[in-house]
């Protein structure tokens, strides 16, 4: 049994948003799941933190879902910053259910235990962010982050945290997040959205105690990254 994080899957089986007009996107859907099944197996487990569908609405998502839980493993799923489609826990929950997508669930202000670890997360806040209340939406998306990480320790084993926007650059730091990291005492952090150009500019390595690594769908080839091998 293994763990594994892809994020930025920008699925849009259901809606017309093509990502294969940008450079290095070609083919991207079956890029996908050729690597994804070449290394993920039924007992894995896959993180995706957050741009998993270009959907608007949680129905329109239903094509986007149906191809991933055809795919091997179990998908922890994250909101990002175009997952429109996101709406309460509840609703979520009920739609994958009623939909038979069982190897699908949700982190939102809760946490999943794999093997020797709780999988923890929040979407997170960006440096560049445009929203007319940023300290606000920071603010929530530290408790949040908090929250999570309080339920994977609930549930006991080592908390790993994802998020969907990065907690720092090789020039920028998201101070509220990264404070909130150090004070959960966490250990490793993956995150995504950082795309193209922008892949540069990502700080991968350890950071005043914390190892950082980038998992966007296109830095990684569009194949899973091993995050552990679990012991069973």
């Amino acid at each position: 049994m293994s763990l594994f994080a892809i994020g930025d899957t920008h699925l849009s089986l259901g809606s017309n948003k093509p990502m294969d007009i940008f450079r290095g996107w070609q083919d991207y859907v079956q890029r996908l799941e050729k690597n994804w099944r070449a290394v993920v197996s039924p007992e894995d487990t896959v993180i995706i933190p957050g741009d998993v569908s270009w959907a608007m609405q949680l129905g329109n998502a239903l094509a986007d879902f149906r191809f991933l839980d055809e795919l091997p493993g179990r998908k922890i799923l994250m909101k990002g910053n175009h997952d429109y489609w996101w709406t309460t826990m509840r609703k979520m929950q009920d739609f994958l259910e009623e939909s038979g997508l069982l190897s699908i669930k949700i982190l939102h202000n809760n946490a999943y235990r794999v093997g020797d670890f709780s999988i923890c997360g929040t979407r997170g806040w960006f440096f560049d962010a445009t929203d007319a209340q940023p300290d606000k939406v920071l603010l929530r998306e530290v408790q949040r982050l908090k929250t999570s990480i309080a339920a994977g320790r609930a549930l006991g084993g080592e908390p790993l945290v994802f998020l969907h926007y990065p907690p720092v650059t090789r020039t920028q730091r998201c101070e509220p997040i990264l404070e909130a990291l150090h004070a959960e005492n966490i250990r490793r952090c993956y995150y995504a959205h950082l795309h193209s150009a922008a892949i540069g500019s990502a700080f991968q390595g350890e950071l005043e105690g914390i190892h950082f690594s980038l998992v966007s769908s296109d830095s990684l080839g569009f194949c899973p990254k091993l995050i552990e091998k679990i012991k069973s």
